[in-house]
């Protein structure tokens, strides 16, 4: 009598589903990356604050001056085209302060700012580690570029700004004059805030392709939409040129350039992510 064996199926068991987090997990996980972003700024901005006469005499007063390598190579091009405007010279202007406390405000303002810019590729790649375990394989893929990609293009806006417009911007305001009986002399918080104020916009206008890439991803912004609205861009870059550099049609058309560049780049990216998320939506 043949033997009747029964077998038995056996079904695999399901792996246990990873607990999904709470808001508050969120907001627990959110708090402890800005911390860890804000120890790194203030880390930075102790080195800056105990190196007062590099960050001072090296850096932020530098670019006022004839010697400056921006204003040194301006020059050397005006003489080689016989163009006389472009040596810029120093930009006659004293600077005072006339507050108590000023000076040491702005050491600690400037010394903030500079450990913000120094620690800027830590603090995104913070940001990146909070949202990349919402993001899809194949997302994580193409995100790994974010952190190299938005250091790069903020720390070329603040050079561009810094070695192009600031030393412009200061010739420009600190040579012009309603009256040879009125003098420069400079409050130290506008020097100040007029070179931060510089560096920093330009900075952050340079995040124009990362900004277009994570509104196209979301479907705010389509590359047809941006082609579609060139003419009106360009308005726009003009106007900001305007805004961010000295009244001259020199520093605006430098300023524009980059930015209309900018801005031809982030079409590229808006189809490269338009047509993959055309192809997911297909599939």
């Amino acid at each position: 009598m043949e033997e009747q064996i029964s077998t038995k199926k056996i079904i695999p068991k399901e792996e246990p589903e990873e607990n999904e987090m709470s808001f508050w997990d969120h907001l627990e996980e959110l708090r402890k990356h800005i911390f860890r972003s804000l120890a790194a700024i203030i880390i930075l901005a102790i080195v800056a604050f105990l190196n007062k006469h590099f960050i001072f005499d090296t850096i932020i007063l530098a670019p006022k001056d004839s010697n400056f390598i921006t204003n040194r190579l301006l020059c050397e091009l005006g003489n080689y085209l016989s163009v006389e405007s472009l040596c810029l010279g120093d930009a006659h202007m004293i600077l005072q302060n006339i507050s108590m406390s000023g000076q040491f405000m702005t050491h600690m303002y400037i010394s903030f700012v500079a450990g913000f810019i120094v620690a800027l590729p830590y603090v995104l790649w913070e940001f990146w580690k909070f949202i990349v375990p919402a993001l899809k394989p194949e997302e994580k893929k193409y995100s790994k570029g974010f952190v190299a990609a938005g250091s790069i293009l903020f720390l070329t806006g603040v050079f561009f700004a810094y070695f192009i417009l600031v030393p412009l911007t200061l010739n420009f305001f600190g040579n012009y004059h309603v009256s040879d009986q009125v003098a420069n002399q400079i409050h130290l918080n506008s020097f100040i805030s007029t070179v931060v104020s510089v560096t920093l916009s330009v900075g952050l206008v340079f995040e124009l392709p990362i900004l277009v890439y994570f509104l196209t991803k979301i479907g705010i912004v389509t590359p047809q939409f941006l082609r579609k609205n060139r003419k009106v861009m360009f308005v726009i870059v003009l106007i900001l040129s305007a805004i961010i550099t000295p009244p001259d049609v020199f520093s605006q058309i430098l300023v524009s350039i980059p930015l209309l560049l900018l801005y031809e780049m982030s079409i590229k990216i808006s189809k490269r992510v338009y047509d993959k998320r055309e192809e997911e939506l297909a599939g």
